[in-house]
């Protein structure tokens, strides 16, 4: 007499029977007979049809929030640079980036000073202290002992490390799609600031294209949050103004993110 299991649906493989009492389903497999066995008694014990058990409340509470995010925020009137100043940026920057590519492999191999320790890229405190210094990252004003005559040097731990060509040569392109959002993500809450920008410009020179699809998302975002500081400043001679409408001129120009684009 054919069991439950063998009338459930017809057989792909041979299966030897086995006595009742020589055959334990509880037990592991002794050989290949007894494994596909097993797997034949549990597809049988499963139901025909599951139903899944959905709460209506928690549905509710994460519904897609559809967000417009086509262009920048229009730049105060007198605050946009000119179409000429545009195309003097994208080419100077263009060969920027041509020198970056040029000589990344011998920088790379520039021993860095001993002081230069460059963070793990999935340390996002170590890597925004190390870009914009521990003075920016704790938002501490300059002291007197900052300023001491004895004591020339600068103090790159507090002041933040330049993005020089033997520090970004180092980073993968991954490394700087992260570096980027890091400090993405502190422009998104803190400040604009000139080392900030310093390193912004720096990352962008060193993306390749065709950019990936998160680089992509950054620069925009990047683009339209310096939009956002831009339209919050008070007058035309704010010094970061410039560098804005520069990170604005990069992303839209250069990158070919061209509704996002200065219109004159």
């Amino acid at each position: 007499m054919k069991s439950d299991v063998d009338e459930l649906m017809p057989r792909l493989l041979p299966v030897e029977e086995y006595d009742v009492e020589d055959f334990d389903p509880s037990l592991p497999p002794r050989n290949p007979q007894e494994y596909l066995r097993q797997v034949q008694l549990e597809a049988s014990m499963c139901p025909d049809v599951m139903v899944a058990q959905i709460d209506p409340k928690k549905l509710k509470k994460n519904q897609t929030v559809n967000i417009s995010l086509s262009g920048c925020q229009p730049a105060p009137e007198g605050f946009s640079p000119s179409l000429k100043w545009q195309q003097l940026q994208v080419a100077n920057f263009s060969d920027v980036r041509q020198n970056v590519n040029k000589h990344r492999e011998h920088w790379k191999l520039q021993s860095l000073d001993n002081n230069v320790v460059m963070p793990n890229p999935e340390d996002e405190e170590g890597w925004l202290k190390f870009c914009l210094g521990e003075k920016v990252y704790f938002e501490r004003l300059l002291s007197q002992d900052d300023n001491d005559n004895d004591n020339p040097g600068i103090d790159y731990v507090k002041m933040g490390f330049p993005p020089l060509l033997s520090i970004v040569s180092r980073l993968s392109q991954a490394s700087v799609t992260i570096v980027l959002e890091y400090l993405m993500n502190w422009l998104g809450e803190k400040a604009f600031t000139s080392e900030l920008g310093r390193w912004l410009y720096a990352l962008l020179a060193c993306l390749e294209k065709p950019l990936l699809p998160e680089a992509h998302s950054l620069i925009r975002q990047l683009a339209r949050r310096c939009s956002e500081v831009r339209a919050s400043l008070e007058s035309k001679e704010d010094k970061r103004l410039s560098a804005l409408n520069l990170l604005i001129c990069l992303v839209a120009r250069y990158f070919e993110q061209n509704d996002l684009a200065d219109k004159e």
